[in-house]
Order: structure tokens, then C-alpha cells, then sequence
């Protein structure tokens, strides 16, 4: 009997840890539109807040109907229509200047630079670095704390 109780004691803990990593999990989605408005409630009748260009990413925070409570990478939150957001990776940079490298680490030859609030398409991770491509179709690694989205 003691035996039974240890194994159900670990395997409810087990699926509560489980839950809990799901409850906290960051769920990130990016514009999938030319422009998409982020407003202050649920709804059209709630005043725009601002106007988001494709790609931009955002974290979710709740939903409400097909509306989704987002945060962007600067902490401003609102809400956005659903179905104008997909699940296509993008980071954007959240540093002054970035260096766009060749290859991911820091004696890679330097392909371009980014500015702060340009959104980059995420091709890849690797470990503290994330491949991006640029709207030009420029492509190149980049040190993960200088963007957000990821």
C-alpha cells in the first residue's frame, strides 16, 4: 500500500508540474497582415492604441472570443484580432545597433547592422543565437539578448 501511495503522490505531481509549465508557457505570435491595430479592449469599438506592421511579434497574455490580450517588446499592452495574427517566428531588435554575423558567435564576420524596433524573421535557434532574415532577404546571426519575440 505504501508503495501505491509514493507512485500516485509522483505521478500527480508529475502532471501538476506538467500544467503549471503549460499555464506559463510563452505563447508568442506575430502580425500577419500589412497593418494590424492594437486597441484597448476586445473589440472594434475600443480605441486603437497603435498600428503594428507585419511580422511584428507579440507575446499573449489571455484571450477573450477571438481576441487575444498581447504584450509587446517594450511592455505596452492591448488587444488584437485573432484571426489577423499567425504563428510565423519573428524577433525584433531591442538594442540601439545590432551586428548581423555570418555565422553564430562573435568573430564572425559582420553582414549588416540592425536598429532598435526593426523586426527580423526567425529562421533558426542555436543555443544564445538566432539566425533572422531581413525584409531585403539578407540573412544572418544574431546574439538572442539583443532581440525580443523568441
Amino acid at each position: 500500500m505504501p508503495h501505491t501511495r509514493r507512485l500516485f503522490t509522483a505521478a500527480l505531481l508529475l502532471i501538476c508540474s506538467l500544467l503549471w509549465g503549460q499555464a506559463f508557457a510563452r505563447t508568442m505570435v506575430s502580425v500577419d497582415r500589412p497593418v494590424l491595430n492594437m486597441r484597448s479592449g476586445a473589440g472594434t469599438d475600443k480605441p486603437v492604441l497603435w498600428a503594428l506592421a507585419q511580422g511584428f511579434p507579440l507575446q499573449v497574455m489571455a484571450r477573450k472570443g477571438k481576441w487575444l490580450k498581447v504584450k509587446d517588446f517594450e511592455g505596452d499592452i492591448g488587444w488584437v484580432y485573432r484571426p489577423l495574427v499567425g504563428k510565423t517566428a519573428h524577433v525584433i531588435v531591442r538594442s540601439q545597433i545590432a551586428n548581423v554575423r555570418s555565422a553564430p558567435n562573435t568573430r564572425s564576420r559582420i553582414r549588416g547592422k540592425v536598429q532598435y524596433g526593426e523586426v527580423l524573421r526567425t529562421l533558426e535557434q542555436r543555443k544564445s543565437w538566432v539566425r533572422v532574415q531581413r525584409q531585403s532577404g539578407t540573412q544572418g546571426w544574431i546574439f538572442k539578448p539583443l532581440v525580443w519575440g523568441w
